[in-house]
């Protein structure tokens, strides 16, 4: 039976050789290519003009007449003519159709490939920006989201707003990411280019030295930092030698330890931001007063109210304390001089001269209108500040970063003597360091360090979470000690998502709720959170992210941002309502500005305890309507900016002083 064949099987190598030899042909180069196209055109061409002539009712009779008729189809079809006459004749009449044939393809070729080109150049972003006043992101991080978003916020009446980005990736992805994430972008026009940010040929695309601002985004990982420095001396080497007053440019970086290098790289006009620095200052004062990181967040994007500066001439020559309640829909928070600087909350007989600004928080830059007459004020509601002092709390740490020791820092000077801080941590690294800090301070405050992995609800039961009354939730960096000692252990925000569960479950068990201050590295992972309505989460990258928005937009209000969450002077926060008015009783708003004033408090808000798990506000209200009445209770909080007085022995504190003279003054 062998070698015999059979019709039944898999199909022949015909299909793979035909395939095989076109590519050789193709391979075999142009004039190969030319050549085989010629003999397959002619043997379609030439039967199907024979049978075009033969099919004519009009055929010529003779065999010279019909190959003539031939002749013709091909010539005409094929664009040689087709020209009859002598040899010399027909020879030279396709000569010169295929010359003309030959410059007219090539023309087209040309404008083809240029078109081709100049598009393919258009979609990787290479062209120049041809904007002027627009926004500039150079890089590409989560950052871009937030801030893109804020942007169309802020432009929202503004008229042909343009943002333009620049990243290291395609064009077209950029425009897809950012439309996924951010939607709608009303007036606000985007503008994507595709190149490395620390190539000053390449920055130069966005046409930087036009632009009203510019922001250098921060990048993950070790060498993040190294990026911004060197983007900021790339786009510092583009806007030079061109004539032109350099952009506003903000930036921030991640560890402290670069801040000082990021802003000789920034220059004079720069602003870079320290993440870790504000993020520890965050964490520790929303850690002594819940519910402040929201008051953060509803001050720092563009939905609502917002910090702005006036120029009111009408006011100038008066006292700041009578500036309080000057504005019915604004609230006076300080003042920045012509020289420079700001002033939070400044002594209430500093008077404003003719040259300063206001700074206020208002709806929009055309919001702040003085009141028309005295606001009312209820005398008979306005309570004196409780004088007891604070008993000493159980902090419970958990987890351990860059920023622990900033944090603790923060936390010691203003806690109540003999407070006990307790931090649990995993990692020789993270360990040591805690260990570290803890040996060095012989303060007010008494730490321990256990140790202990932050997921293990065995761990977590040793520690008796309930008995504490407040905990921090820390993130692990990426690059500590604890994330490399276990393979396949829980990493980042992941590992503070499981932490988070078990101290819900810790909480429902014991029936107590635990005020919890929560650290994440990505803003979506807030959303999974397992925690009450209206918890405290500290995003770093976010919070950053609305910083370098608002300071885009007014320049003045870096020099805010640095006073308000400078370690000294004044900051917000949540003072309980009794110390400023009557509980239980209706009163105006304007009554507890005017209470906040003799106690030397700028007074913006409150919050109601209420209406704290309800959002997307959650009890927080920022610049209420001073002439609209409100009934505070017991539990309830007013949003006041203050200089954080520092306790002292006995129970007594230290704080701002209200010159006598200017504490009972009513408004003219």
């Amino acid at each position: 039976m062998t070698g015999r064949r059979t019709t039944d099987g898999p199909p022949g190598p015909a299909l793979p050789r035909t395939r095989y030899w076109f590519d050789s042909v193709i391979a075999r180069g142009t004039p190969v290519l030319i050549g085989w196209l010629t003999l397959v055109c002619l043997a379609v061409v030439v039967p199907v003009s024979m049978a075009l002539v033969w099919a004519d009712r009009r055929v010529p009779r003779t065999w010279s007449g019909q190959l003539v008729a031939v002749w013709v189809s091909v010539g005409q079809t094929l664009k040689i003519g087709g020209a009859v006459g002598s040899p010399l004749y027909v020879l030279l009449s396709v000569l010169l159709a295929l010359v003309a044939l030959l410059f007219v393809s090539t023309l087209v070729g040309l404008i083809t490939n240029g078109l081709n080109d100049r598009v393919l150049d258009l979609r990787r972003g290479r062209s120049t920006v041809l904007e002027e006043r627009h926004t500039v992101l150079l890089g590409w991080s989560e950052q871009v989201f937030p801030i893109v978003s804020e942007l169309v916020v802020a432009n929202s009446n503004r008229r042909r707003a343009v943002v333009a980005v620049l990243g290291p990736k395609d064009k077209a992805e950029m425009e897809d990411e950012i439309a996924l994430a951010v939607g709608r972008l009303g007036r606000t026009r985007l503008i994507c280019r595709s190149g490395v940010t620390t190539d000053p040929a390449v920055v130069a695309l966005a046409r930087p030295e036009r632009a009203r601002a510019v922001l250098v985004l921060t990048h993950g990982g070790r060498d993040g930092d190294a990026h911004v420095v060197k983007t900021l001396l790339a786009l510092e080497a583009a806007v030079r030698g061109r004539g032109r007053q350099h952009p506003e440019i903000v930036a921030a970086v991640r560890d402290g330890r670069h801040h000082q290098a990021a802003q000789l790289a920034a220059g004079p006009r720069g602003r870079v931001l320290n993440i870790e620095d504000v993020t520890a200052r965050l964490v520790a004062q929303t850690s002594r007063e819940p519910g402040l990181s929201l008051v953060h967040q509803e001050l720092l994007d563009f939905e609502g109210d917002e910090f702005y500066t006036v120029r009111e001439p009408a006011l100038t020559g008066r006292p700041f304390g009578r500036l309080l309640l000057a504005y019915a829909t604004s609230s006076v928070v300080g003042i920045v001089p012509a020289g420079g600087g700001v002033e939070l909350n400044p002594a209430q007989d500093r008077v404003l001269r003719a040259d300063d600004r206001i700074l206020l928080v208002t709806e929009d830059d055309d919001t702040a209108v003085l009141a028309d007459g005295p606001l009312p004020v209820d005398e008979e509601a306005i309570t004196e500040p409780g004088t007891s002092a604070p008993a000493a709390e159980r902090y419970l740490v958990l987890g351990w970063n860059r920023r622990a020791p900033l944090i603790i820092d923060q936390l010691e000077p203003c806690v109540p003597e003999g407070t006990e801080l307790v931090v649990m941590a995993a990692g020789e690294e993270a360990l040591r360091d805690a260990g570290r800090c803890a040996r060095s301070r012989a303060g007010r405050m008494r730490i321990t360090v256990h140790d202990g992995d932050i997921t293990d609800p065995r761990d977590l039961d040793a520690l008796d979470v309930p008995s504490f009354d407040r905990a921090v939730v820390l993130g692990y960096d990426d690059a500590d000690g604890a994330d490399r000692a276990a393979p396949g252990a829980l990493t980042g925000d992941d590992r503070t998502l499981v932490t988070l569960l078990h101290l819900r479950a810790l909480e429902e068990a014991s029936g107590r709720e635990l005020a919890v201050v929560t650290e994440m590295a990505d803003d979506r992972n807030r959303l999974l959170a397992p925690a009450r309505e209206g918890g405290d989460f500290v995003v770093g990258g976010r919070l950053i992210s609305l910083l370098m928005t608002q300071i885009a937009e007014n320049r003045h209000l870096a020099d805010v941002f640095d006073a308000l969450f400078s370690a000294e002077g004044d900051s917000l926060h949540l003072k309980p309502a009794p110390h400023y008015v009557l509980p239980g009783r209706e009163v105006t708003f304007a009554t507890v500005v005017e209470s906040g004033r003799r106690q030397g408090h700028c007074v913006l808000g409150y919050r109601l305890h209420g209406e704290a798990r309800d959002g997307p506000a959650y009890g927080v209200r920022i610049n209420p309507d001073k002439r609209v009445r409100v009934r505070f209770g017991p539990q309830d909080s007013v949003i006041v900016l203050t200089r954080e007085p520092v306790p002292l022995p006995g129970g007594r504190t230290a704080g701002r002083q209200v010159p006598r003279e200017y504490e009972h003054f009513t408004r003219s």
